[in-house]
């Protein structure tokens, strides 16, 4: 029988301070967990990937009888990320001039991750307005947007 894993993520960054947020919310079965974390001199894109990685992480060790990850996410980038694993695995995650592409580390470790179990990807519309039913990607945006304005 499948076990999936269905994951809501979310990060957030402040442009000028550097400073950021992530957010998970992870359903398996009747269970509910709510991962969080900050992060100083980052960007927008890395916490978007480290809710995805710290997500993936806690289902590998907590849960190893997943089956299957969907992860629901509003990011283009981390959306169409595995789709460029080859094109990135090719060119040895550099760029065409030669240097790192940006967020490596972070790509290289969510490329891993996403192997198993296989991991599907939907991208869901960003700020959704709320309505009478509970959005979890408005919850998680909400998570890591607070956790972004608590920061120094």
């Amino acid at each position: 029988m499948d076990r999936i894993a269905t994951i809501y993520t979310d990060g957030s960054c402040h442009t000028q301070h550097l400073n950021g947020g992530w957010a998970a919310i992870i359903f398996i079965d009747e269970e509910k967990v709510v991962l969080t974390g900050e992060a100083t001199d980052t960007t927008h894109n890395r916490m978007e990937l480290t809710a995805v990685i710290k997500a993936i992480q806690y289902v590998k060790e907590h849960h190893p009888a997943i089956t299957a990850i969907r992860i629901i996410s509003d990011s283009q980038y981390v959306v169409t990320l595995a789709d460029r694993k080859e094109k990135l695995s090719a060119r040895s995650f550099s760029t065409k001039k030669g240097t790192d592409i940006r967020n490596a580390d972070l790509v290289k470790l969510f490329l891993d991750l996403i192997v198993d179990p296989p991991v599907e990807f939907i991208k869901i519309k960003a700020h959704q307005k709320s309505n009478n039913e509970l959005n979890f990607n408005i919850v998680v945006d909400k998570l890591s947007r607070s956790i972004v304005r608590k920061q120094p």
